[in-house]
C-alpha cells in the first residue's frame, strides 16, 4: 500500500495545502483513509508526518477541512511556527499522528482525569532520517507520553521508523533511554515549555511525566482508534470536524465520497482561494 502527495499554493502561505492521494492517484483523506495499521499481527502503525524534524512551522492534519489536507495552523490571522526553546531547534523529532485515531473530547480519561484534545493522537519518531511532509511511514512503538495541554488529554506515542537502520534495536521504551541517552528528557522539557514564548504556562503530565511502555501504548492506540470508528459511523457527534472520506463509509452515509467528489473538493477549494485573494486584492 503507498501514498503520495499533491501541493497546492506555497509553503508560509495561508493558501497552502498538502493533499493525498492513493496508489491508484484518487484524492484520500489521511485521517480516515489511511489504515491505522501497516501490519497489523506486528503492531506496525502507519505515520503521517506532519513537521519534519528542525523545522519551525506548526503544520498539521487540517481535521476540519474537507480530506483532511495538511496545512499549517493559524492564529489570529498569522501562521503559526513554534519557538526555538533554548536548547533545541524547532520539533526535535519527525512529528506526525497515526490515522484512523481520535481522542474524544466526550471521553474523560481514567489516568489523566482530562477528556481528549480532539485531535488524531500524536507521534514522535526517533529515527535518523528527516522525513519530509506527508510522508507516509510505517513505525514500530516504543511507549507514550500523557501531556495535559491546558486541560485536555493529548497523547504523545514516541516510536521509530521500521526502515531505520537501528530500528531492530528499539523495542521498547527503556531502549530509547539506553540508546539515545537524554532523548525522553529533551522530550518533557519541550512538550512542557514550547508555548511559553506564546504567553501560555507551561504544560504538565500525567504519571509525573514518566512515559508508559510499549504494551500501555499500543492499547492506549487502540482505545482512540475505537473512539474513532465511532465518529466515522456516527456514533458520536462529529461537530466541527470533517468526516468526508472515499474508502471507509458505506455509500449511505454523509460522509462517503466518490472520487469524482473528492477531485471536485480538492479543485473548488483552490477556485475559493483565489476567489477571496481575488476580491481582497480588488
Amino acid at each position: 500500500m503507498s501514498f503520495s502527495t499533491e501541493e497546492r499554493g506555497n509553503p508560509n502561505t495561508l493558501s497552502y495545502r498538502i493533499y493525498f492521494k492513493s496508489s491508484d492517484g484518487k484524492y484520500i483523506s489521511p485521517f480516515h483513509d489511511i489504515p491505522m495499521y501497516a501490519d497489523e499481527a506486528q503492531n506496525i502503525f502507519h505515520m503521517v508526518v506532519e513537521v519534519p524534524r528542525w523545522t519551525n512551522a506548526k503544520m498539521e492534519i487540517a481535521t476540519k477541512d474537507p480530506l483532511n489536507p495538511i496545512k499549517q495552523d493559524v492564529k489570529k490571522g498569522n501562521l503559526r511556527y513554534v519557538a526555538n526553546v533554548f536548547p533545541h531547534k524547532g520539533y526535535i523529532w519527525n512529528y506526525g499522528a497515526i490515522p484512523q485515531t481520535w481522542e474524544d473530547p466526550g471521553h474523560k480519561d481514567n489516568d489523566t482525569g482530562c477528556c481528549g484534545d480532539n485531535d488524531p493522537i500524536d507521534v514522535c519518531e526517533i529515527g535518523n532520517k528527516v522525513c519530509c511532509r506527508g510522508d507516509v511511514i510505517k513505525v514500530k512503538v516504543l511507549g507514550v507520553l500523557a501531556m495535559i495541554d491546558e486541560g485536555e488529554t493529548d497523547w504523545k506515542v514516541i516510536a521509530i521508523n521500521v526502515d531505520d537502520p537501528n530500528a531492530k534495536d528499539f523495542n521498547n521504551i527503556s531502549d530509547v533511554k539506553r540508546l539515545k541517552p537524554g532523548y525522553l528528557e529533551a522530550t518533557v522539557d519541550w512538550f512542557r515549555r514550547y508555548k511559553v514564548p506564546d504567553g501560555k504556562p507551561e504544560n504538565q503530565f500525567a504519571f509525573n511525566g514518566e512515559f508508559k511502555d510499549k504494551d500501555f501504548a499500543t492499547e492506549t492506540i487502540k482505545a482512540t482508534h475505537g473512539f474513532w470508528k465511532a465518529l466515522i459511523s456516527q456514533q458520536t457527534n462529529a461537530g466541527e470536524l470533517n468526516c468526508k472520506n472515499t474508502c471507509v463509509s458505506e455509500g449511505d452515509s454523509p460522509f462517503c465520497c466518490s472520487a469524482d467528489e473528492a477531485k471536485a473538493v480538492v479543485d473548488g477549494v483552490r477556485t475559493l482561494f483565489l476567489l477571496s485573494v481575488n476580491l481582497f486584492t480588488n
